[in-house]
């Protein structure tokens, strides 16, 4: 990993901890700068008149001096003294310890991720300063064509959902994309890319962060979105951007490393789900929408099982009917070796649709594959589906 890659990993680290609040402390050591008598620097987080500050205590051999930074201000000093002497910098977090080692040749750096070993409660605060990976300024020309943000680059009182809900989706991406290498992530499909909104902010998010140049590719068949979101990508200067017209169906291309599918109305997550899994995507990422498909069969076959008590009320019937369907996506993930995550998208007060179902490409394995295959058949009869659609889009033994 390069010193440049390395540094960025690094400085992904903090901001992120921060922004969760895993955030314990930095310690910067070994150091073999220019500046006299300076041993170490240790940075924390406190709190002054209810805003949080990286509180740095810089370690002289015969004093200390402790001096308060903005977030901003603060991760970009901490990367700065990284950079001009200290061969060991660690950034302590509740789940992991991330550390910058020099090599013996004195230029590059190596990027190494341990277990946490500090068992420290991080800061309690309802002030926390935000940190946002996709920060708002004068210099994101998207935020504001998008009316996100102003002309100065302030965020608008009533698009803060909005930003919240793109940052909140460039954090749950950020350490899936960290574990890809840099020839693993060449091009990015959103079926479904609507107005762009986080499109344009995951497009932003890797070359701007990450310094890849991947190709990022919305698909979307509005054209007047498809028209609006092209202008925006050239005013932008969004060279690898861009947006075709059509259904998620049709969408053909040759190499897809990163699917990604919010809210595709019922079926056609499925049809975005097919399409990741025939062009052997390292990762797909779909927040499902309207599951009719499978609540129609559960309510024709009227199927009694021990949940007959709740599925009789609609509403739990329409819930349990949006869990075995995701349930069973999952497992069809699983049969064609990918790992699956689900987890809450965004808080339920911005939006009922939160549920995000996540395949990592994995080894495939054939005696897990008719493990799957027989759960699969199982949960069918228990709820008295007839069949999936992805399950016949995929044509899985029955």
């Amino acid at each position: 990993m390069s010193t440049t890659t390395s540094l960025q990993q690094f400085e992904i680290g903090i901001n992120s901890s921060l922004a969760d609040g895993s955030f314990i402390k930095i310690s910067l050591g070994n150091y073999k700068g220019s500046e006299t008598d300076l041993k170490n620097i240790y940075v924390r987080v406190i709190q002054i008149k209810r805003v949080n500050k990286l509180s740095f205590t810089f370690r002289y051999k015969t004093r200390d001096v402790v001096k308060n930074y903005s977030y901003d201000e603060g991760v970009a000093l901490v990367l700065e003294y990284v950079s001009a002497g200290f061969a060991m910098s660690t950034l302590f977090t509740s789940s992991t310890d991330l550390s910058l080692v020099q090599k013996k040749e004195g230029v590059d750096f190596d990027l190494i991720k341990k277990t946490a070993s500090l068992n420290i409660p991080p800061l309690a605060t309802h002030n926390k300063e935000k940190v946002r990976l996709v920060p708002a300024g004068v210099h994101k020309k998207y935020l504001h064509e998008l009316n996100i943000t102003d002309a100065r680059g302030e965020v608008f009182k009533n698009a803060q959902d909005k930003y919240k809900q793109i940052n909140q989706y460039i954090s749950l991406l950020s350490p899936l994309l960290q574990d890809l290498k840099n020839n693993e992530l060449q091009h990015v499909v959103d079926m479904g890319s609507g107005k762009g909104y986080l499109t344009f902010a995951l497009y932003d998010y890797l070359h701007n962060v990450l310094n890849l140049d991947t190709k990022v590719t919305g698909v979307e068949y509005r054209p007047d979105l498809v028209d609006l979101c092209n202008r925006i990508a050239v005013n932008a200067e969004f060279k690898s951007l861009n947006f075709k017209e059509g259904t998620i169906q049709d969408f053909t291309t040759e190499r897809i490393d990163l699917l990604i599918a919010l809210h595709a109305c019922d079926t056609a997550t499925d049809d975005a789900i097919f399409k990741g899994i025939m062009a052997g995507a390292r990762l797909i990422v779909v927040a499902p929408c309207c599951h009719k498909q499978i609540r129609k069969e559960m309510t024709s076959s009227k199927t009694k099982n021990e949940l007959s008590f709740v599925t009789k009320h609609g509403i739990f019937l329409e819930r349990q009917g949006e869990m075995v369907t995701d349930g069973i996506r999952a497992l069809i993930l699983e049969y064609f070796g990918y790992k699956t995550k689900v987890m809450e998208f965004i808080s339920g007060v911005h939006t009922p649709k939160n549920v995000l179902v996540i395949g990592i490409k994995h080894k495939q394995d054939e005696a897990k594959k008719r493990e799957v295959l027989e759960k699969i058949k199982v949960a069918k009869a228990y709820f008295g589906i007839g069949q999936h659609y992805l399950e016949s889009l995929c044509n899985l033994p029955r």
